[in-house]
């Protein structure tokens, strides 16, 4: 027991600890005040948030000014506030604003608004900005980055620390002639370093260390969002003004997740040394989380796409509470942090690293990139399985992007982004009056001509090449929703039909054709080229699924050929579509047949035979491409039937390429579907070719039980088949849970063969699983030694037990030719693999 004075003492040097604490961070507004400049402006104005800016004319900044002030010629509705962006001050050369600041950290913000000045022209204005021993613009145009990102104005915010008990800020129009520098506001507002990392960053072996980063490091504010709410404007964030913004644009697809407030009874509060003004209260009251249904969670990752400068440093910035319960303990919610497809933070634990609900915490990560030019930065969240958390979710409150100085250059300055495509639009030239209009005749009638003539070559070329292409069976490469082209084209084994040959072929996407719906999309029987049966594939712009699904398909099978593959016939790209062309499977999927169907249940020979098919064809994605493909989501879904039973594994939009042949792994960000989840791919985020084997070890598994994956209606036991499975199969009882339709069916030897081999596949650690070759083998074995009971004729396995590979005339058979059935089906029915989850992948 601590006694009483004691305590007294203690709470006395812990409240004067606290008081010093507030005095050192609260010394930074005192030491100095911001500085609102209104640049081109004579006199005192108020802006929107009811701040005072001076007009840099008679300022005590700009002594000797040289520039010219000049007044916007056009109001652009969006502008924030007519404060500091209706004037400007155009310098035609260098020019130097001085200001006095007490030495630490400050935030300087550049604001632009680039619209005609007078006889100066938004687009000549290419110009850079310097300080004392930094340059922070370089050639930039703000009327060029002003379209690219479809915005009316600029803001450039740095965060700089002055040493030298000054800043000065000049101005310098680039080399090319007639440019000119031109600024609308400046402000400069003291803060504390916001930048040091209060504590260890938990990051992954091999990432940079934010905590190395000096102190005189100069950043530039790229992105600063309030994840899950509303935007924040700078009146909200009182003390240093700062923006910050709605995260929607840039969530990439419509995986959208859901958005939510903190409850009622939840208060924001920053725990030990984590300073208040580390981000509003309002950021972290808002968040944004993948949403409910865990299942949907497992099979997409929340991303956010950010356009940056290659070539820097840039440290990012995570803002994390739990605000809603119940949400209270340490794993109840565990996800991974990828950044650029990497995985810099697993198992972040919010409650873990916060220390309970409502508690804010932040964590950093310092990347780099390569190159020059404008790059996309990939920010992706995916639920943790290896920690077993209560809800297979992941949540972010805010998140801060920053770029930092080259050290060795001194220089924060990034290229100018290209322009978006503009619209062609006419040009109708005024008349000339007076005698001017026949002398301007003869040039625009000899002009007429000569366009005429040349229209005329144009056309001819054009339906010669389209005639050309007809026959040749090439396909153009043509730009993809989104903006995302296709960065291979498909080969003459893959045709690009037009939109109007997809609403034939379907009769306008007519209801009745409707097979199905998927997570990409809607499925119509259609017919092509007078008659054969095809699948049509038609994405859904909500889909979850898009862009990176679609180009993954074309490329993977563009470049394969087999016959336990399903075909695809063509592609679609135009209008804003995404359209894929398949061959028709006429009996579906394979898990039709086997639960939860009224099809008449399969013959085990059928199911054998079903399995040796699909896994000749992943055999083939293993080991007969010039570069290794790992399909990524084996199950039974995505192994269909045609009218002749031939099983074909389908669906390549999350198959992986390796390259390199003699790689043992790809190292990528986790996907497939839960419950054919390799674990070692969990936990090391290594994908091998034995990812696939284990996934296959389930769908054997799945056939002879005819049960799905997983089943949380069930025991606790038997949730998991692969657990229940091997833990029977272990103490002699596996023949009880198998198929009951199969029950005296199978030859014992079989079943042993069987059970052995899905027992292999689905082994914990990859290098205990057999390679898909060796699993083709054991399964064509199983096969024989049932044919042979049936027969009441002996079997020998040291017949087959050849330690080569199986023949590979048998399987690869490239050169087969995918036949396209014309047989009719009755009723609607689901066909392709993402269609048994509506919410896709």
């Amino acid at each position: 027991m601590i006694h009483p004075s004691l305590l007294t003492t203690i709470q006395w040097v812990a409240l004067s600890t606290l008081i010093l604490i507030t005095i050192a961070a609260d010394n930074y507004s005192s030491s100095s005040s911001p500085i609102f400049l209104n640049c081109g402006a004579s006199t005192m104005q108020l802006d929107i948030n009811n701040r005072s800016w001076e007009g840099d004319t008679r300022s005590k900044f700009a002594s000797a000014m040289n520039g010219i002030a000049a007044s916007a010629t056009y109001q652009d509705p969006s502008l924030p506030s007519l404060v500091p962006y209706m004037t400007s001050r155009i310098f035609i050369s260098n020019y130097t604003y001085s200001f006095p600041i007490s030495p630490g950290r400050i935030f300087v913000r550049l604001y632009f608004y680039p619209v005609a000045y007078g006889y100066y022209a938004s687009e000549d204005a290419y110009f850079g900005v310097k300080t004392n021993n930094l340059i922070l613009l370089d050639n930039f145009n703000a009327s060029q980055t002003a379209q690219a990102a479809n915005y009316a104005y600029i803001l450039r915010e740095f965060s700089l620390n002055v040493t030298l008990g000054s800043l000065d800020l000049t101005f310098f129009p680039s080399t090319q002639n007639g440019s000119y520098a031109f600024v609308n506001g400046i402000e400069i507002v003291p803060t504390p370093d916001i930048f040091t990392t209060r504590t260890p960053t938990h990051n992954t072996e091999g990432n940079l260390d934010p905590s190395d980063i000096d102190s005189m490091t100069s950043f530039q504010t790229m992105y600063r969002l309030n994840v899950g709410g509303q935007a924040i404007i700078p009146q909200g964030d009182s003390r240093f003004y700062r923006s910050w913004e709605d995260d929607s644009p840039y969530i990439y697809g419509a995986a959208f997740g859901v958005t939510f407030g903190k409850d009622s009874n939840v208060t924001i509060t920053y725990p030990g040394t984590m300073p208040n003004y580390t981000a509003p209260a309002d950021v972290y009251a808002t968040a944004r989380s993948m949403g409910p249904n865990w299942q949907i969670n497992l099979n997409y990752n929340l991303t956010w796409i950010l356009s940056v400068d290659a070539g820097f440093y840039y440290l990012l910035r995570f803002h994390f509470c739990e605000i809603q319960y119940p949400i209270t303990k340490m794993n109840q919610r565990s996800f991974f942090i990828y950044i650029n497809n990497q995985t810099v933070q697993d198992q972040m634990d919010v409650i873990r690293w916060s220390g309970g609900i409502g508690m804010a915490t932040y964590a950093d990560y310092l990347i780099v990139t390569v190159g020059s030019g404008q790059m996309d930065l990939w920010v992706a969240l995916h639920p943790d399985l290896s920690s077993r958390p209560q809800y297979y979710d992941a949540i972010l409150n805010g998140l801060e992007v920053f770029k930092l100085w080259d050290i060795g250059k001194k220089n924060l300055a990034g290229l100018n982004p290209p322009l978006p495509p503009q619209p062609k639009t006419d040009v109708n030239p005024k008349g000339v009056s007076g005698g001017g209009k026949l002398k301007a005749a003869v040039p625009a009638a000899i002009c007429a001509v000569v366009v005429l003539i040349t229209a005329c070559f144009c056309v001819c070329i054009i339906c010669r090449r389209k005639k050309v292409a007809k026959h040749s069976g090439k396909t153009d490469k043509k730009c993809l929703t989104y903006q995302t082209e296709l960065y291979k084209s498909p080969s003459n084994l893959c045709r690009n039909f037009t939109f109007h040959e997809m609403q034939i072929a379907t009769s306008s996407f007519d209801e009745t054709l409707l097979l199905g719906r998927g997570g990409f999309g809607d499925v119509y029987r259609g017919e092509i080229d007078n008659g054969t049966t095809v699948a049509i594939k038609r994405s859904n712009p909500l889909s979850l699924q898009g862009v990176h699904e679609f180009q993954t398909e074309i490329e993977t099978l563009s470049k394969v050929r087999h016959g336990h593959l399903v075909s695809l016939i063509g592609y679609c790209q135009e209008k804003n579509e995404m359209i894929l062309v398949y061959e028709y499977m006429a009996r579906g999927t394979l898990r039709e047949h086997l639960y939860s169907t009224k099809r008449p249940p399969l013959p085990w020979k059928e199911r054998l035979k079903i399995c040796i098919g699909a896994a000749r064809g992943l055999y083939y994605l293993h080991t007969g491409p010039k570069e290794t493909i790992i399909h990524r989501d084996v199950k039974t879904a995505n192994i269909l039937l045609d009218d002749k039973w031939v099983a074909k594994v389908s669906d390549f939009g999350l198959s992986k390429v390796n390259p390199d042949i003699d790689a043992t792994h790809v190292s990528t960000v986790v996907k497939g579907t839960f419950g054919y989840f390799d674990p070692e791919y969990f936990r090391l985020k290594q994908l091998t070719q034995r990812s696939d084997v284990f996934s296959f070890g389930v769908v054997l598994f799945e056939i002879l039980c005819a049960r799905p994956p997983v089943n949380t209606e069930l025991p606790e036991e038997q949730v998991s088949l692969r657990e229940w499975a091997l833990s029977c199969k272990k103490i002699g009882t596996l023949g009880e849970i198998i198929d009951p339709y199969l029950q005296g069916e199978i030859a014992p030897d079989c079943l042993k063969k069987f059970a052995d081999c899905a027992e292999q596949c689905v082994a914990d650690r990859s290098i205990d699983r057999p390679e898909m070759g060796d699993v083709l083998r054991n399964l064509e074995v199983a096969l024989k030694m049932q044919e042979c009971a049936e027969n009441n004729s002996k079997f020998s396995e040291e017949t087959t037990s050849s330690k080569t590979t199986p023949d590979m005339m048998t399987i690869m058979d490239t050169d087969k030719q995918s036949t396209y059935s014309t047989m009719s089906i009755t009723g609607q029915r689901t066909i392709f693999s993402d269609m048994m989850d509506p919410q896709a992948r």
